[in-house]
């Protein structure tokens, strides 16, 4: 696959995710308080802050969020350890300390074990496959009964693809 066809379906994924989330929390507004309020979130994350390819996805979607909501919503992102530690977050926004976290769902697998089967895992789906399951195939569905759990709302925002090889606990020297 060539370089160009990558970036811009990184791009599209990016962009598909941050408005799809932008419309989903729109509609969680009623049109009369929107007229007079901004809201102003913290976002926590499991990496450092600016960290490359996670961490500045999370910056452009706050960007791409006051973006779209004429600055009436705002999203100040902190990265891992700068509120709480990496894995805290997920227990930081389900109390409503925080609004909202981007993190890799696999983190959470200690408090909801099926929660890393919604990112990323050795030999799992390639990101077309992730994102159409998570579309047309009922891995919304699922991720939101298993993000309920934890007090929280799933939605999809980037895509890192499988990851290589597999999660070992020994090394392999042969």
């Amino acid at each position: 696959m060539g370089i160009s066809l990558k970036k811009n379906r990184r791009k599209f994924i990016k962009k598909t995710a941050i408005l799809t989330t932008a419309a989903a929390l729109g509609s969680l507004i009623s049109k009369k308080s929107t007229a007079k309020k901004n809201y102003n979130w913290k976002m926590v994350t499991t990496w450092p802050k600016n960290f490359p390819g996670l961490g500045t996805g999370a910056e452009i979607f706050a960007k791409m969020v006051s973006e779209c909501s004429g600055g009436k919503m705002n999203i100040t992102v902190f990265g891992a350890g700068e509120i709480v530690p990496a894995f805290e977050a997920m227990d930081a926004v389900s109390s409503g300390a925080i609004e909202m976290g981007h993190g890799g769902p696999y983190y959470w697998k200690g408090k909801v074990a099926a929660s890393q089967y919604l990112s990323a895992i050795p030999f799992g789906l390639t990101p077309q496959e992730q994102n159409s399951w998570f579309e047309k195939g009922g891995g919304q569905e699922i991720a939101d009964e298993i993000y309920k759990k934890m007090g929280c709302k799933f939605f999809v925002c980037g895509n890192t693809g499988p990851q290589m090889g597999g999660w070992y606990n020994k090394e392999i020297k042969k």
